[in-house]
């Protein structure tokens, strides 16, 4: 399945790593075993250490993904989170413990022929979703297993999953994929996606596999670009990096940065 590898070796989706004070919040990833990984970015865990004085309000950045997501400390709150135009917050309180698996775009439609378009810019309940993986989180995941157990449990079932599966997709769309991971997200998608789709069909295939347009993809393609660059306040400034991918001026670009991340470049890498 080379169109999927090619996912996994162009494209990384970086989320923020949590600051807060005190240490009471810890945010950790781990990989995914080498029969999924072309199809899972990583399984990761957000939780408290200790009670907060204040209740938390977490911010996701757009990273082109879909996440199926549960409360640790009660698995029967199970929650799928598709394609993201701009970051979103939620407030998750004092206490919490949330694990998730965050899949590389156009999986999860391929595995589980579920249309991403239905899926974006909101969390819905996985039981309306996937009946049958939302009952298997409740009754298999427990409390007082630990994060290294839980993901192992993750892998296993989607192991079996993924090995039941008769893959079809439509080379065209990750053709075009590819030539958006290659370009950083910087291209004309109108024009330069020359992979045998009317932009009728291209729209077609994007919503139903990334769950929104190729040229809105791209941008977010292009946003991580910046993330996976790590670039200093300084070096930002000095570099201009945003050149190279298609922004014209600064004030353009930290309009499309801060509609994506929440904040500016400078608060981000500061």
């Amino acid at each position: 399945m080379k169109e999927f590898e090619i996912i996994k070796n162009y494209y990384r989706p970086i989320q923020p790593t949590v600051k807060a004070e005190n240490e009471k919040i810890v945010y950790q990833e781990s990989l995914p075993d080498k029969d999924i990984e072309n199809f899972v970015y990583c399984f990761w865990q957000l939780k408290t250490q200790k009670q907060l004085n204040h209740p938390f309000i977490y911010r996701v950045v757009s990273d082109g993904c879909i996440d199926i997501f549960f409360n640790h400390n009660s698995p029967s709150e199970n929650f799928v989170m598709g394609f993201c135009k701009k970051y979103t917050e939620f407030p998750i309180g004092k206490t919490f413990n949330y694990i998730g698996v965050r899949f590389l775009p156009s999986a999860f439609p391929v595995l589980f022929g579920i249309d991403a378009k239905i899926l974006s810019n909101q969390s819905q309940k996985l039981e309306h979703i996937l009946s049958d993986f939302s009952k298997w989180i409740t009754t298999e995941i427990k409390p007082t297993q630990s994060f290294e157990r839980v993901t192992k449990q993750l892998n296993k079932k989607l192991i079996e999953i993924i090995t039941q599966q008769n893959f079809q997709y439509d080379q065209r769309f990750f053709s075009a994929l590819n030539l958006i991971f290659k370009k950083k997200g910087y291209l004309d998608t109108e024009k330069e996606l020359n992979t045998g789709l009317s932009p009728r069909q291209l729209r077609r295939v994007f919503n139903f596999y990334i769950g929104t347009t190729a040229k809105r993809f791209s941008n977010v393609v292009r946003f991580q670009h910046i993330l996976n660059a790590k670039p200093s306040k300084q070096s930002l400034k000095e570099n201009k990096l945003y050149f190279d991918i298609g922004f014209y001026d600064q004030a353009h670009f930290i309009k499309n940065f801060k509609t994506f991340y929440g904040v500016t470049p400078s608060e981000a890498f500061r």
